[in-house]
């Protein structure tokens, strides 16, 4: 292995990925596997495809079915996930969600689901994850999902907003106080990527148009398009870098 290949490899990391199932979370998920990290994948459901393209890498995956609609017990569940010795090394807090709604018809049911699995959620699950580095000595890693939200209003996305807002400030205030601790924080701001949350742009020919026109890339994303944001921030190549919010999003935000 060259000198610069060995900056990324993930070789006996393990890499616990919230969202793993479909889209953006599934794709980290094999970037990582690629590099030779195992993986652990959280959900509400089952995850088999993702299974089978991780293990096809010869990589080991562990599924966690679990809601993060519920953060009250998220101590509880890694408590168990690690209970047999397993160690967590780099965390991924990708899973997340979207209502779409005026803002004056905004219901506070849709502000709340939203908030407590975007931003309660991944900031509890950390909590727990670097407690479990700090009590192991284990020099982390963590990748927070943001968006190109964290920089920008939108339109119709009241709690999306405030959450991914909320992701971009979270990461810096973890950067600060664990970076001494050996632990790096960083953010990933995905464009427009063609997921599940983007279906109901992409189906709606008006607004598909106006937001290709002003990609400078002139297409969406791909899970594929975060694969070496992901890599640099979760490998040894990062270590002196911490508290980014790394915008990968064709150019959008230069436009």
């Amino acid at each position: 292995m060259t000198a610069a290949a060995s900056l990324f490899d993930l070789s006996g990391k393990r890499a616990l990925v919230t969202g793993a199932r479909t889209g953006l979370g599934q794709g980290l998920a094999l970037a990582l596997a690629s590099a030779g990290a195992d993986i652990i994948g959280l959900g509400s459901q089952e995850m088999p495809a993702t299974r089978r393209a991780v293990e096809a890498l010869g990589r080991q995956f562990e599924e966690v079915i679990y809601d993060l609609r519920n953060p009250r017990d998220i101590a509880d569940m890694f408590a168990r996930l690690v209970e047999n010795g397993a160690t967590v090394d780099i965390l991924i807090n990708n899973a997340g969600q979207i209502r779409r709604s005026d803002f004056t018809d905004f219901t506070e049911e849709d502000w709340d689901d939203v908030l407590t699995i975007n931003l309660k959620s991944p900031f509890v699950l950390s909590q727990v994850v670097v407690r479990h580095m700090l009590e192991r000595g284990i020099k982390g890693r963590i990748v927070n999902i943001a968006s190109l939200l964290s920089f920008q209003g939108g339109i119709r996305v009241a709690s999306y907003t405030a959450s991914k807002h909320g992701v971009a400030g979270l990461t810096k205030l973890m950067a600060n106080e664990l970076a001494a601790k050996g632990i790096t924080v960083n953010a990933i701001a995905p464009g427009y990527m063609a997921t599940d949350n983007t279906e109901a742009l992409r189906n709606d020919p008006d607004r598909f148009r106006a937001i290709l026109e002003r990609i400078p890339c002139g297409r969406w994303g791909e899970p594929s398009d975060l694969f070496t944001a992901v890599l640099f921030f979760a490998s040894p190549a990062s270590g002196y870098v911490t508290g980014q919010v790394l915008a990968v999003d064709g150019g959008w935000l230069a436009r």
